[in-house]
């Protein structure tokens, strides 16, 4: 029986080494991978191409094609983003494809190319085989320029030159052209540069160490005693979705995955593949829980840029600055720091602040459902949650004595004009987190975060001795708080609004537990995650809210809401249920264990950008939650 994809699915692999990454279909294809970082043009695009990947003329894909194929099983090697496939045929042939990009320590570095090998090892028998691999270059518009050498071949882009070294007859490859694996065929496809050794010793020796280096991080992770493997693929997917030159974390590899079937051409397509400090703060935070610090301290990084940024745009009078005169001294700083610029909740993977909206042309979109986006409007948003983000995820390198650079008296002068900021809008107007297009409100869920930032800064003063500066800080977190009790609690409903002075209910009204606001004892928080529950449930799954929005009313569930309504179920006394909503969810993953944006409410299909750091953060935060301690098995 000849294997085909007859539907296209997000049941998809990714690969990567924090600098390249791709995603692997069911029967081994690349169909999805940029050049040159995670937001760049897509060489193979298949999945956004709107045809089939297995069509004769199918391009945008890396296909290792097995004659006679019959049955295919796949898993990553254990604690590794390295994937192995085994494909067999009705006559008793077996081909093993190991894929992976490296990563491991070399000359006193980390050596992350942007790079994907591939081994393709003989099993059994004598299986025939044809290697299909067409980059696109410029989303799609056409097939990249090919040169080729005695043992390579360049594919030259538009914006990179990719360069395919191989031990395969490099004319099987040219001519897709099927023919007996009768040994072990070593592919690397990466920078245009020369291989100075054998591919295959070359090839082994990087699976090796990839190997070696992926096991040694994963044993750094302080793991939940109950659904390791689950929590261990999540938090090696988060770790996929950073960008380590520059720190940044992206939302999602991908771009315009529509969140539901386009059965009214809504056209809920974004493209993920940038720096959310909103969604970077919950990575961070989820990791932090597993003790990943490495990622922290390279997120730390990205962030003080961002900040500095912001600060020159207000000192210089560039295009984030707000045209208010500079705050005066702040206590130890010395010098006055200046005010706060606008900080956008998105920034691209190299801090670029601009990400023009624009519809790639040439490509049909996931499953034929356009358009497929590239940038993203958002960077033009004001989302006054930011400011609470940022300071949330600073805070903890005041406390933190494992990090190789604790936060200093200085690094709290920089951030003392954002919680000014963040005190400055916390009643104002804004897209809220849920990035609203076409209207604003003071969005409670924004304020609570202006609270966070006020409230935390006030912490760090505590811990570095600046007594004035905490009493100042902790003034302003109880005056935030002030306003919020008054005006995001709804009288005649009982409970807390999704704005002020409003009705309005969203999920995000949950996370006032989590960042401190209330305790989940208080009576109104009570009352307000009974209100969200009943409102915004669809069977097992949970609504961001359920209003129409610019596109119209919601027609999926929203993966990460539904894991804050199991933290709020076990927080309420309710943990079976929880952990039996936990168990279904986990459930919903795809084979490699990963979760999507949203789901249909049937629980039946997975929609949205993938994988979604948003949901993989959900899984590990509940897993960490609901998980019985070690110390029972001791």
């Amino acid at each position: 029986m000849e294997i085909r994809l007859l539907s296209q699915t997000l049941d998809l692999f990714p690969i990567g080494n924090c600098a390249a990454s791709a995603l692997i279909d069911r029967t081994g294809r690349y169909i999805w991978a940029c050049v040159p970082r995670v937001d760049g043009d897509p060489v193979f695009c298949a999945l956004l191409d709107g045809r089939d990947p297995a069509a004769e003329k199918a391009q945008g894909l890396w296909a290792i094609d097995v004659e006679g194929a019959a049955e295919i099983t796949q898993a990553y090697l254990r604690n590794t983003p390295i994937l192995r496939t085994e494909i067999r045929t009705a006559d008793g042939a077996a081909v093993e494809i190991i894929d992976f990009c490296p990563r491991y320590r070399h000359l006193g570095r980390q050596y992350r190319p942007m790079a994907f090998v591939r081994i393709v090892r003989p099993l059994a028998g004598a299986p025939r085989i044809r290697v299909r691999l067409s980059p696109m270059m410029n989303y799609g518009e056409r097939a990249c320029y090919q040169t080729a050498g005695s043992n390579h071949i360049r594919f030259v882009g538009e914006v990179m030159t990719l360069r395919l070294t191989t031990d395969c007859p490099v004319s099987h490859v040219q001519e897709a052209r099927t023919f007996r694996l009768e040994e072990p065929l070593g592919f690397f496809l990466g920078p245009d540069e020369g291989l100075d050794a054998d591919v295959a010793t070359v090839t082994e020796r990087m699976l090796r160490e990839t190997t070696e280096y992926w096991r040694r991080w994963v044993r750094t992770l302080s793991v939940p005693l109950q659904w390791q493997e689950a929590v261990i693929r999540a938090a090696i997917t988060l770790k996929l979705c950073t960008y380590e030159e520059t720190g940044a974390i992206v939302a999602a590899l991908t771009t315009s995955v529509p969140e539901h079937a386009a059965d009214d051409g809504a056209g809920r397509n974004w493209d993920y593949r940038y720096c959310w400090l909103r969604d970077a703060y919950y990575v961070v935070q989820a990791l932090n829980r597993l003790g990943a610090a490495d990622i922290l301290e390279n997120y730390l990084g990205y962030l003080r840029n961002i900040v500095d940024q912001a600060g020159r745009g207000s000192i210089e009078g560039g295009p984030n600055g707000n045209g208010q005169p500079a705050l005066p001294g702040l206590g130890p700083c010395g010098v006055d720091r200046g005010r706060a610029g606008h900080v956008q909740p998105v920034y691209g993977v190299g801090m670029e602040p601009v990400l023009t909206e624009w519809i790639a042309p040439h490509l049909r979109g996931y499953r034929g459902i356009g358009p497929v986006r590239v940038g993203n409007q958002a960077h033009e948003h004001m989302q006054h949650d930011v400011y609470g983000q940022i300071i949330l995820s600073t805070v903890q390198a005041f406390f933190d004595e494992r990090l190789l650079r604790p936060a200093t008296v200085d690094d709290f002068c920089a951030l003392e004009p954002i919680a000014e900021r963040a005190f400055e809008l916390h009643d104002k107007p804004d897209a809220s987190l849920w990035e609203f297009r076409g209207r604003e409100a003071v969005h409670t869920y924004s304020s609570v975060m202006c609270w966070a930032a006020c409230d935390r800064l006030g912490n760090a003063a505590v811990k570095l001795g600046l007594t004035e500066r905490a009493a100042y800080w902790n003034d302003r977190a109880a005056r935030i708080r002030a306003t919020i009790e008054a005006r995001a609690w709804n009288e005649a409903e009982g409970r807390f609004a999704a704005t002020f002075d409003g009705d309005e209910l969203d999920a995000s009204l949950l996370q006032l537990v989590d960042v401190r606001f209330a305790s989940p004892d208080d009576p109104r928080m009570q009352a307000t995650m009974a209100a969200v529950e009943h409102g915004l449930r669809r069977g097992p799954f949970m609504l961001r809210y359920a209003i129409a929005d610019d596109f119209g009313v919601p027609k999926t569930a929203f993966n990460f809401c539904t894991f804050w309504l199991i933290e709020a179920l076990h927080l309420s006394g309710r943990s079976d249920e929880a952990r039996a909503l936990f168990e279904e969810m986990l459930e919903r993953r795809t084979a490699a264990g990963l979760l999507s944006e949203d789901i249909s409410f049937t629980g039946d299909e997975l929609w949205g950008n993938y994988p979604q750091t948003y949901s993989l953060v959900g899984l590990i935060n509940c897993a960490m939650l609901l998980s019985e301690p070690w110390s029972s098995v001791r």
